[in-house]
């Protein structure tokens, strides 16, 4: 790839897990996390060096309550954001 994709999760509406999906064009440290609407961190799902190309996670919302919520991808100073909608 040559730029930092964030795909849009799967499925959206989801309850109770989602697939998060994103491209790396070359090794780099990443930050993958959920946040809600007011910015607190509801998960960190990935924060390590991860190689170049296509990567996914799977985030389980067990334990939190119904809403919208977002997903940031963080690395090399570039954050990329979409959001989700978690439907119980």
């Amino acid at each position: 790839p040559a730029m930092m994709t964030l795909e849009q999760n799967y499925p959206n509406p989801f309850n109770p897990s989602t697939t998060i999906r994103y491209t790396l064009p070359e090794r780099a440290d990443i930050t993958l996390r959920v946040v809600d609407a007011i910015g607190n961190e509801i998960a960190m799902l990935v924060n390590k060096t991860q190689d170049a190309g296509s990567h996914s996670v799977t985030f389980s919302a067990d334990g939190i309550p119904s809403g919208m919520y977002f997903y940031q991808l963080l690395s090399n100073g570039t954050t990329l954001t979409k959001q989700m909608v978690l439907m119980k």
